[in-house]
């Protein structure tokens, strides 16, 4: 029965899900054995009718996941099983199954197989998040808000930029996906150790054929296995992404406590329940589902870390933290992609609040461009900074707005007129070039989209 909630339907779609079940794993396989008998037949190494009836019968259709736990269980072999299973079925042909193999061909071949179908689910994923920040960064490019370090009012941004900024993390993300993909994804036939001994002298060109067929590439080198920082690499690459999911969540949960109350996810009113007994909560709670999951792929880094060191040209250390590694990380990074992008795709978005949230600190917000208008007028900087800081601290000491303890002072006001003071008091004239970076993120994402075959 199910035990993880990735096995009783919480977190992962079914499509993710499909890769990487028992059937589709031993579909897997099969594949891989059918290719490698197909190869060694048009190489001569075995008999034509052989090599087709074992492709043939190559197929769950004919090779029962019952059985091939059955003989495990008796022989305690995982690919031996699934070879004896499919000779089994191919009759006389059977006696050339696997021939000049050893399991890590078979098994490293099928988890690329298995790879490419879960990394092209994952980027169509990163595709539709992407398009998803595109659209609001251009919506909310010109949307003001309040700019916050240290968790402090710093100064004026905009929405739109703040959502420009995670538009390119997440497109760097699939030009690294990109990238990682053409060294994981790779297949191996050379057998054990890795010498291509067992497969004969046509061993070169059996292992082109067989990646040939399966479209895979073949390895450069490698010893019985494919080495291991391939696929280290794709789960720091998946955490990664993971920790830009958790940022974008954090501050949407950061922006939506109701002393803030700017952004929300949204909460289906008429029937969604944020709490078993505060009838009034709006809570967050995919966002914080991502933040939580973020958690488990970034403790999946050093187990595929520690995957990368392997005695001498094999041993089994990486196989079992593997069968966990590779399906949560691609099941649970999907999933979070799925739920970050719907989150975006219906935020809701109080601009009012946006532009009331500013005036909380009373005009102090703009000290900056104050300091430097005094800077302006041929004032020493450091002698504006402390100036200008001094006038805050009173500002923020006596609850009064910064215009009026701007005025107030003598040396401020005669050298910057009211005019001029309230001209660098307004946020909208300082908005520095927020605008036009947004717009030229944007049309950078275009270009690489159409690059990619996408639309804008």
């Amino acid at each position: 029965m199910p035990i993880l909630p990735i096995d009783n339907g919480r977190y992962g779609t079914q499509e993710m899900s499909l890769v990487f079940d028992e059937e589709s794993r031993l579909q897997r396989l099969l594949d891989v054995e059918a290719a490698l008998a197909w190869a060694q037949a048009e190489v001569g190494d075995i008999p034509r009718l052989d090599a087709e009836g074992i492709m043939e019968m190559a197929s769950v259709n004919h090779v029962k996941l019952d059985r091939v736990k059955e003989i495990e269980l008796e022989i305690k072999h995982d690919v031996m099983s699934v070879v004896r299973a499919l000779a089994e079925v191919s009759g006389s042909s059977g006696a050339y199954v696997h021939l000049g193999a050893t399991s890590s061909d078979i098994l490293d071949t099928a988890t690329a197989l298995q790879l490419r179908d879960a990394l092209r689910l994952i980027e169509e994923k990163l595709n539709g998040l992407e398009e998803v920040l595109m659209k609001g960064a251009n919506r909310y490019k010109k949307t003001m808000m309040m700019g916050r370090t240290h968790g402090q009012h710093a100064l004026p941004i905009t929405f739109g930029l703040k959502l420009a900024v995670w538009m390119r993390e997440i497109a760097r993300h699939s030009q690294r996906l990109r990238e990682c993909s053409s060294r994981v994804l790779v297949g191996k036939m050379t057998g054990a150790v890795g010498t291509q001994a067992g497969l004969g002298p046509h061993a070169t060109e059996i292992q082109g054929l067989v990646m040939e067929r399966l479209n895979l590439r073949p390895v450069e080198v490698s010893t019985q296995i494919v080495q291991r920082d391939r696929l280290a690499e794709l789960i720091c690459l998946l955490s990664i992404v993971a920790s830009t999911l958790d940022k974008i969540a954090t501050e949407i949960r950061e922006l939506q406590r109701p002393e803030i109350g700017e952004i929300f996810e949204f909460f289906e009113r008429k029937k969604q329940v944020g709490s078993s007994t505060m009838p009034h909560k709006h809570d967050p709670q995919t966002c914080e589902t991502v933040c939580g999951l973020a958690k488990i792929m970034r403790s999946l880094v050093v187990p595929a870390l520690e995957n990368v060191p392997t005695w001498h040209e094999r041993d089994m250390t990486q196989s079992s933290a593997e069968r966990f590694l590779i399906p949560e990380a691609c099941i649970l990074i999907d999933h979070m992609l799925i739920s970050m992008t719907r989150v975006l795709a219906t935020l809701q978005v109080d601009e009012e609040r946006m532009m009331k949230n500013m005036d909380i600190t009373q005009g102090r917000m703009m000290s900056e461009v104050v300091m430097l208008a005094l800077a302006g007028k041929d004032m020493d900087r450091q002698k504006a900074h402390e100036i200008i800081r001094r006038l805050a601290m009173r500002s923020y000491a006596d609850n009064r707005f910064f215009k009026q303890v701007l005025l107030e002072d003598d040396t401020v006001h005669s050298i910057l007129s009211e005019e001029e003071i309230d001209e660098a008091l307004d946020p909208r004239n300082y908005l520095g070039t927020a605008t036009w970076q947004v717009e030229m993120a944007v049309e950078k994402t275009k270009l690489e989209r159409k690059a990619r075959g996408l639309s804008g």
